[in-house]
């Protein structure tokens, strides 16, 4: 058909069917890349999808790699998030992160919600990132031995020797905590877990980790013989396997003693 018209109509027409191919591509990239639409109101439970971790302060990814092998071996897809810079700086911009690659989940997977663990300073991040509006594409926030009230260990930081801003952030009279804990500490959207271990020496004092809203969950509340410390949270077997037992299909589940034998073996 191209043949028949002359060269300077040809030319024309060409270029208008390169600009329509270039605007199709454009909204194809757009649809593909797009989040699906917040839920309004509680996520619904029975969907599991991708989980992302979140790094504690100094973002060592690696803390985390033996707990997300084990969540992939189970048949999760699973994400550890690097941090911006050496992972001490300011959460906000951790959060920021954390919002890339839920996105980047979401597109790859084509599921709806997430689920996102958030380790030490990480349960800060994924609050950070639930509060700014993001309620409606997280079905389950789990944090493990996280300083949602602050650590003294911080306090002392501040007091003695150079503390990043992302150390300041997490000491007890911390802005950025004051204002995650004003008024509801667990938005609607998502369900709530907090781990953490009773020997925590990191997170200080560990129930500083206790988060109004969610179910709460000392790992010596299930296992009274477990010795945990603040570092062996992502690593240790037992927290691994309460930790599937949280991110499971339903709603979280109030773990106790009589669960111990199986968790441990």
């Amino acid at each position: 058909m191209l043949a028949g018209l002359a060269p300077a109509r040809r030319r024309v027409v060409l270029t208008l069917l390169v600009l329509v191919i270039a605007v199709a591509a454009a909204l194809t990239t757009a649809l593909v890349g797009r989040r699906p639409a917040q839920v309004d109101g509680p996520v619904p439970q029975t969907r599991p999808g991708p989980v992302l971790l979140v790094p504690g302060y100094g973002g060592a990814t690696g803390s985390l790699q033996s707990l997300a092998d084990r969540l992939t071996a189970a048949g999760r897809d699973a994400t550890v998030v690097a941090l911006p810079g050496d992972g001490t700086g300011d959460l906000h911009a951790a959060a920021d992160a954390l919002d890339a690659a839920v996105s980047d989940a979401l597109a790859r997977t084509g599921e709806a919600t997430v689920d996102v663990i958030g380790y030490s300073a990480g349960g800060i991040v994924a609050r950070l990132w639930v509060a700014d509006g993001n309620a409606g594409v997280v079905r389950r926030v789990l944090t493990l031995g996280s300083p949602h009230h602050g650590t003294s260990l911080a306090d002392l930081a501040g007091s003695v020797a150079s503390c990043p801003v992302g150390c300041r952030q997490l000491g007890t009279g911390s802005e950025v905590l004051a204002v995650l804990n004003a008024g509801d500490e667990t938005p609607d959207g998502p369900t709530w877990v907090s781990v953490w271990t009773a020997q925590d020496e990191t997170v200080t004092p560990p129930d500083s980790a206790r988060l109004d809203g969610a179910l709460n969950l000392t790992v010596q509340s299930v296992c009274p013989d477990a010795r945990v410390g603040h570092g062996d949270l992502p690593r240790s077997p037992l927290v691994q396997r309460i930790v599937l037992a949280e991110l499971a299909a339903g709603e979280p589940v109030a773990l106790g003693p009589a669960d111990c034998a199986r968790l441990s073996g």
